[in-house]
């Protein structure tokens, strides 16, 4: 990120963008052509997403089992589309024999869901939700912020249409960009729609001849790149490229069972069930009595460990953990287990068995 900026459509700086995207593809697991991170965040992503998918007046069906599906509900009610909530418990995964009563009385041609929660620390799966969709031949909008880089996402095997994600999560770059991918059925949809897209910003038919070619060749200017994001990007993913999806996503379940293991043997409980868990966010019920804030700031202040509070209906009543690309290793898992236990035992609460070593004994048996 310190090296000297270029211009946003300097040559050399173009041949960064076809490294990102050719990058963005392999960790997407697709060969989508307009594959590019928006200039945003995460919720960038989600609103480029949606904007460019949807019209006013349109249908849509959206899964809401978690903070961020309410989120996506919020932002296709202000782009004039009209939602269709199907409201899942927290801390569960979709809830599909609803979902496909909602999506067989709605008229909407879009399925939205998030694959990997991260107010609730639940994994969705994706094919379930493709078996939904292609009753009527139509789109999967699947927000993947939290799991792309550490679970596999399949977007071509899946048949995804649309899937955006975030750059500061497994991914390990600051926040600043969200990879997005459209298919080719989705770039259909948006240039064939009957209005114009509603935001100038995210109209995907321009930053398609920003990120790809326009029909006189060459790259059109749309607006200036972030280009110091860029090269972090860039580099982040050529880290994912060199140490492999499937090794990637081995050391994330590797660290995240580890931790489960130790939480377990201190006598808390996980919230999800082993069969939902995400590995990159995992949420512990906060044992009756305990104090969230005093323990969380405890953690940061005496130990340096930064852990979230719940989210929604999960307020004061969980912790959510991250064990997200570099951050996911041995030695983050045992410090934390360490420093919890600690700050547990000051608010006296009875600790069951050590965590650390139910860790290591995990470990030893890999």
């Amino acid at each position: 990120m310190s090296a000297p900026l270029l211009g946003h459509l300097d040559p050399l700086f173009v041949r960064a963008m076809d490294d990102v995207q050719a990058l963005l593809r392999y960790v997407f697991e697709t060969n989508n052509r307009l594959t590019f991170p928006v200039s945003g965040t995460g919720s960038a992503g989600m609103e480029a997403a949606l904007v460019n998918l949807l019209e006013p007046g349109e249908e849509v069906v959206i899964c809401v089992n978690g903070y961020f599906g309410e989120r996506m509900c919020e932002m296709a009610t202000r782009i004039g589309a009209r939602p269709l909530r199907v409201a899942c418990e927290w801390g569960g995964p979709v809830d599909i024999d609803k979902a496909r009563q909602v999506w067989r009385h709605s008229k909407g041609r879009v399925l939205c869901a998030v694959h990997a929660e991260t107010s609730t620390g639940v994994l969705q799966p994706l094919a379930p939700l493709r078996d939904i969709v292609d009753e009527r031949d139509g789109f999967l909008l699947i927000d993947a912020v939290t799991s792309l880089g550490a679970h596999a996402l399949s977007v071509d095997r899946h048949r995804v249409d649309v899937c955006y994600a975030g750059s500061q999560k497994a991914l390990s770059c600051p926040p600043g960009l969200a990879p997005i991918t459209f298919s080719e059925r989705a770039v259909a949809k948006i240039t064939t729609r009957q209005t114009p897209v509603r935001s100038w910003y995210f109209d995907t038919t321009m930053l398609m001849e920003y990120w790809g070619e326009t029909s006189g060749g060459g790259r059109a200017y749309h607006h200036t790149a972030p280009i110091t994001m860029n090269y972090a990007l860039h580099e982040a993913l050529r880290m994912v490229a060199e140490e492999g999806l499937v090794a990637r996503a081995q050391r994330h379940e590797r660290h995240h069972r580890a931790l489960v293991a130790g939480v377990e043997a201190l006598g808390l409980q996980m919230q999800v069930v082993p069969e939902y868990r995400l590995w990159t966010l995992n949420t512990v019920r906060i044992p009756a009595g305990v104090d969230d804030a005093r323990v969380r700031s405890r953690l940061l202040n005496e130990f340096d460990i930064e852990i979230g509070g719940g989210l929604g209906v999960f307020r004061s009543k969980v912790w959510r953990i991250g064990l997200m690309g570099a951050g996911s290793t041995a030695n983050n898992v045992l410090l934390l287990l360490a420093a919890l236990e600690k700050v547990l035992k000051a608010e006296g609460v009875k600790i069951k068995e050590s965590g650390v070593s139910a860790a290591l004994a995990f470990y030893a048996e890999q």
